[in-house]
């Protein structure tokens, strides 16, 4: 009797120590890191859109919403920062590799891909027991060694370009010859019935179903949506149809009413359209028609992505993980202005990139619009209007290009559905996720070699309602890129854009009271605005921020460096041609000396 109590006890306690075990580990929760890809401050229901998007707004409304949230202006510098936790001028990629000058090419910082002097936030969570995923764009590397799966991810399915088409396995601009897919570090070819967002959230529920759920997982899901080619499936487009006809200024005007509706922006604001808007009066009926479509197609793809989104959800719910996981959900950038296609339409000097449409089985006519084939871009006047209230978009660094949507939910919260106006960075994502899963930080070496300290700060203070602010009033957040420049410390902000549609001049504002950058000053501040000048050069020289020539443009840039690549492939194709000529005369002469 006393060896079966005692046995029972043994049992007993065995199985409260497993219980507790599993306990402990559930007190870890999941994390859900989702990334939308040139997704505007107010494309969101809950930031003010129209756009039907219930699912990332149910997160907004049981969890946290950011107003006051950056990026860097555009999505490589991004994402190694989202990974790395380190200024991206430090992690390798100070320039989208695509648009890296000459001059930078390959210099410290500026390799274009995530450097092993830092370590992922993978690596990290692995190490501490998560499970780790990623579907979706990485843009950080395409060798074996730089993809994911090198990088920390247990499983993962990467888009390593910076873009590809939606529905198909094929490229989005002439820089690519193919669109490079890859799963678990190997080439990978995509399904038949492949749509971009809801294949990523397929292959996410596969990979989080293939590990015991009883231990805690990081998942990465990088959205292709709305990065161009602007494309959604028809159902979801047709919600929209007659939702533009009224053009790009009424709807930065409705936005912005929307956003202070949701209390992400101050009411009262001065908000003019940007010098790049066009008078959509001046457009014929067809020009409307077409344009208004365009923006229905770019807001069914944020409703797609949404839904499908809300697939991942449910099935978290319904194999009872949801409640133990953190979501956050962010942009890499602002909203898209490239306009291609209009340049395409209407100037001869574009007829090269028709062509390659053509080849590449692309077209944009306008019963099609945005499925299967199609090729779709909103453009720089619809791009402020999913910007709105805030000046430009993306690749310049107003705050359009750099302040994003940003929600953390599934955390205790005293502000529950509320919204945090303190200034916070890309970089602070790494630490606030380490704090929330109990992680410790890196030290100076890991894995035998020296990396970079963490740049950012952790926000789970801020997310639990226990503080106001992160950056003290003297703090400073720099930022460059491609020659437009960005330095932050406290409420203000400098700011210059390079031409020509920047004015290559410093300008000063209060980002807090004036987030739509309309105030300028400089001329009423004179020493606050040397003294954050002087802190910028201090940020690019301890940054190693190399200067770029005069009339460079990002994307101008991209086109010069198609144009060098094309030029050499045909030199070594030429090159080819002539020693197998070559080759061929002299086996002929000695074919013929034989003969005779």
């Amino acid at each position: 009797m006393m060896k079966k109590y005692a046995a029972a006890i043994s049992l007993s306690t065995l199985m409260a120590f497993c219980l507790s075990a599993q306990a402990a580990a559930n007190s870890r929760p999941n994390i859900v890191l989702i990334l939308a890809d040139d997704l505007g401050f107010s494309d969101l229901r809950s930031y003010g859109s129209e756009v039907h998007t219930p699912n990332i707004d149910m997160l907004a409304n049981n969890g946290v919403r950011f107003s006051n949230y950056h990026t860097a202006a555009s999505c490589a510098p991004t994402r190694a920062m989202l990974m790395s936790g380190v200024d991206s001028h430090l992690a390798g990629v100070a320039n989208m590799p695509e648009s890296l000058p000459s001059e930078q090419a390959g210099q410290p910082g500026y390799q274009g891909v995530l450097g092993q002097n830092v370590v992922t936030i993978a690596n990290l969570l692995q190490d501490a027991g998560y499970h780790t995923y990623m579907t979706g764009k990485w843009h950080l590397g395409k060798t074996k060694s730089l993809l994911p799966s090198a990088r920390g991810f247990d499983r993962a399915l990467s888009m390593a370009d910076s873009g590809a088409d939606n529905w198909e396995q094929k490229p989005y601009i002439p820089v690519y010859s193919q669109a490079h897919w890859y799963e678990d570090g190997e080439p990978t070819t995509l399904p038949d019935d492949f749509y971009s967002s809801e294949y990523l959230i397929d292959k996410t529920i596969e990979y989080i179903d293939s590990h015991a759920t009883d231990e805690p997982f990081f998942s990465y899901v990088a959205f292709q949506a709305v990065h161009i080619p602007v494309q959604a499936p028809r159902e979801f487009t047709d919600k929209y149809m007659d939702t533009y006809n009224q053009g790009w200024s009424t709807l930065r005007q409705q936005r912005y009413a929307g956003a202070v509706a949701q209390g992400v922006m101050p009411a009262n604001l001065n908000i003019n359209d940007i010098p790049t808007t066009i008078d959509w009066a001046s457009l014929t009926d067809a020009e409307r028609r077409y344009e208004a479509k365009a923006m229905a197609v770019y807001a069914g793809m944020i409703d797609a992505m949404d839904y499908h989104l809300g697939r991942l959800m449910d099935h978290l719910r319904e194999t009872g993980q949801f409640d133990n996981t953190v979501f956050i959900f962010a942009s890499d950038n602002g909203a898209e202005p490239s306009d291609i296609l209009e340049q395409v339409r209407g100037r001869p000097v574009e007829k090269v990139f028709r062509w390659w449409m053509d080849s590449n089985g692309y077209n944009d006519d306008y019963e099609t619009l945005g499925e299967k084939g199609s090729y779709n871009m909103i453009g720089p006047s619809f791009a402020s209007a999913a910007a709105s209230p805030l000046a430009y978009y993306k690749f310049f660094t107003s705050e359009g290009g750099m302040r994003v949507p940003m929600i953390i939910s599934g955390l205790p919260t005293k502000l529950n559905g509320g919204v945090i106006d303190a200034f916070t960075y890309v970089t602070d994502l790494v630490p606030t996720i380490l704090d929330i899963t109990q992680t410790s930080r890196p030290g100076p070496i890991y894995a035998g070699r020296a990396i970079e300290s963490l740049s950012g700060k952790s926000l789970l203070k801020l997310v639990e309602g226990e503080e106001a602010f992160v950056y003290g009033p003297e703090e400073v957040v720099g930022f460059e890129l491609g020659g437009n420049i960005a330095l932050f410390q406290g409420d203000f902000k400098i700011v210059k854009n390079r031409g020509p549609i920047g004015d290559d001049t410093w300008h000063l504002y209060n980002i807090k009271q004036d987030p739509a950058e309309r105030y300028d000053l400089a001329t009423e501040q004179p020493a606050r605005l040397e003294k954050m000048i002087k802190a910028y050069a201090s940020y690019a020289e301890e940054h190693r921020v190399l200067s770029v020539a005069d009339g460079y443009d990002q994307r101008q840039q991209v086109g010069a460096n198609v144009m060098q690549k094309r030029f050499f492939e045909l030199l070594s194709f030429i090159g080819v041609v002539i020693v197998l000529l070559f080759v061929g005369i002299r086996l002929l002469r000695r074919r013929s000396k034989a003969g005779g």
